[in-house]
C-alpha cells in the first residue's frame, strides 16, 4: 500500500520508531502538547489526531487509535506495516477485577486473553496467546521502579463489548483465572505486532473497578494519566538506545 493510507496521511518521516497510542484523540493532544517539545502535528484524517516531537531528545509519535479492536487494528497495521513503526505501547485506562487495584493504579498488560474474532484471521490452526514484546516490557518495568512506582504486571483482558446484560458477574472466571484488569484493545495489538515481527505493549491506568463502585470522571481519565504517560515516554528513550 501507498502512502499516506486510508487511514494516515502523514509522510513516513514524520512518525517516530516508537509510537504512544491513547485510544481518546484528545489525549493524544494533551500528551503531545504537555509532554513533547516541539509537537507537530502530522495526522487528523477522522479527527485521530497524531503529534509527533521529542522526548529527552529522542522523537516519539503520540498518535490515538480509537475504541476497541477494530479500531486499533487498523491503525497499528498501518503504523507497522507501512510507516516502519518498531515500537506501539498503548496507554489507556482499565477496569480493574483484583480486589487489590485501585484507581490510578498502573498495570502492564504481559498477555493479553480476549473475547474477540480477530485473532481468527491469522490462521494458526489453534488458540493464537498475545502477549507483550519481552524487551519493551522489561524498559517498562524499569521505567517504573526508576520513578519509584509500583507497577503491576500480569494478564489482561481485552474485551469486545463495553456494556454487558450479565453485569459485573460475566467476568467472574475471568477474575477466578488471575486476569487483573479488562480494556479494549491490547490483544489486537499485540497480535498485528507478532504478524509483522515488531513490538508491542499495553500500559493502562485504573479507572474504574468492575466489582466496586468506584471510578473517575471523564476529565480524570483524560488529564490525570501522567505517571504511566512518562512510563511509557521513558520506554520509548531507552529503546532508542538499544544498538
Amino acid at each position: 500500500m501507498s502512502i499516506p493510507t486510508p487511514h494516515i496521511n502523514a509522510k513516513k518521516e514524520d512518525i517516530a520508531k516508537t509510537v504512544l497510542m491513547p485510544g481518546d484523540p484528545l489525549r493524544a493532544k494533551f500528551i503531545a502538547e504537555n509532554f513533547l517539545e516541539n509537537p507537530v502535528l502530522v495526522n487528523n484524517v477522522r479527527g485521530v489526531q497524531g503529534h509527533t516531537g521529542l522526548w529527552k531528545g529522542v522523537p516519539v509519535t503520540v498518535m490515538a487509535s480509537g475504541m476497541g479492536i477494530p479500531a486499533i487494528g487498523i491503525y497499528s497495521w498501518e503504523l507497522f506495516n507501512f510507516y516502519d513503526v518498531d515500537n506501539i505501547i498503548r496507554v489507556g485506562s482499565a477496569g480493574a477485577l483484583r480486589d487489590d487495584l485501585k484507581l490510578m493504579d498502573i498495570v502492564a498488560g504481559q498477555a493479553a486473553c480476549t473475547n474477540s474474532n480477530y485473532l481468527e484471521q491469522f490462521n494458526t490452526g489453534g488458540t493464537f496467546a498475545p502477549i507483550a514484546d519481552y524487551t519493551l516490557l522489561t524498559k517498562a518495568v524499569e521505567a517504573a521502579k526508576e520513578k519509584g512506582l509500583d507497577m503491576k504486571v500480569g494478564n489482561i483482558l481485552s474485551n469486545d463489548n463495553f456494556y454487558c446484560p450479565q453485569g459485573s458477574e460475566k467476568n467472574d472466571q475471568w477474575k477466578r483465572m488471575g486476569v487483573m484488569a479488562i480494556e479494549m484493545e491490547a490483544a489486537g495489538l499485540y497480535a498485528n505486532a507478532a504478524y509483522a515481527g515488531k513490538r508491542a505493549l499495553c500500559l493502562c491506568t485504573i479507572s474504574d473497578h468492575i466489582y466496586r463502585s468506584e471510578a473517575l470522571s471523564p476529565e480524570d481519565r483524560q488529564l490525570s494519566f501522567s505517571q504511566m504517560i512518562e512510563i511509557a515516554l521513558d520506554t520509548a528513550v531507552k529503546m532508542a538506545e538499544i544498538k
